[in-house]
């Protein structure tokens, strides 16, 4: 299994004691699936693809809590072998980091430097050491003619696909995508959608891709997470989703009550996941 959550629960730091952007989360994902997360903001979308990338360090409160990434507990392990087992992932936040006087193609290039001695990226900073890497990797976003341009003449969407790009010239086998096409008009967002699918599905890498297109999580991934106040509500095949959980998950704070009964309810089947 390629992670594994049980009873895990994350607080962010300086946060009350009380305050927990997740809680008590139970969760497994294999090596290769495609997982949609979605639900409102301030649901706990973020937080977990940061705890499942390593950002985020569970909370200590649970005994029985567990956190296994590719069988190991990251946080378990010396600084230097969870920098090697982060290797194997790539987090892309919603808006990249991106330096703005940089060029594109060193941006994009980037997405090597955990395969790279310091010399070969000091050395790539002065000169690209692969250019025709970092074009065919833009080309696939439409993005090509942006190869010698500055980050900071970019527009948000065009960031938003370099930093896809990046995420493509690594060697990672789990992409964490948060957000990806916020800034993307309907059809480019469902190019670039279909661009990481096809790229995680050629390497048998793992996609799990935060979104607020709710139509496009279902309509593309075979596995959706339905998050609110940091809980799962539902964690079901896209197609035993029907609109009336949708139309739960999202409703108005105000009304608490409806959500928790759909839970109570099972309204929508957990998958188990082994």
């Amino acid at each position: 299994m390629t992670i594994l959550l049980k009873s895990v629960s994350v607080r962010h730091d300086g946060a009350a004691a009380s305050a927990f952007a997740l809680r008590e989360l139970t969760l497994a994902i294999a090596q290769g699936e495609q997982v949609a997360l979605i639900g409102p903001s301030g649901a706990g979308k973020t937080s977990l693809l940061h705890t499942m990338a390593c950002a985020l360090k569970p909370a200590q409160s649970q005994a029985e809590a567990q956190f296994l990434l590719y069988g190991q507990d990251p946080w378990q392990l010396s600084s230097t072998e969870r920098h090697a087992l982060r290797a194997k992932l790539f987090l892309a936040p919603q808006t990249p980091p991106l330096p703005p006087r940089q060029r594109v193609v060193n941006a994009v290039l980037a997405g090597a430097l955990p395969q790279w001695s310091l010399w070969q990226a000091m050395r790539s900073l002065i000169k690209p050491i692969d250019p025709a890497r970092a074009y065919t990797a833009l080309s696939r976003f439409n993005l090509q003619d942006k190869l010698y341009a500055r980050v900071d003449r970019l527009s948000g969407g065009e960031r938003q696909r370099c930093g896809m790009a990046r995420a493509l010239i690594s060697s990672a086998e789990m992409f964490l995508v948060d957000e990806p096409l916020s800034a993307l008009d309907p059809t480019l967002a469902v190019q670039t959608l279909e661009v990481l699918q096809a790229e995680a599905r050629a390497r048998h890498a793992t996609l799990i891709c935060s979104l607020h297109q709710v139509e496009l999580a279902r309509a593309h991934f075979p596995r959706v997470i339905g998050l609110r106040d940091g809980r799962i509500v539902f964690d079901a095949a896209s197609d035993q989703i029907s609109d009336a959980d949708i139309a739960a998950l999202y409703r108005n704070r105000r009304d608490d009550a409806p959500v928790q009964e759909l839970s109570a309810q099972a309204v929508v089947t957990l998958i188990p996941r082994c």
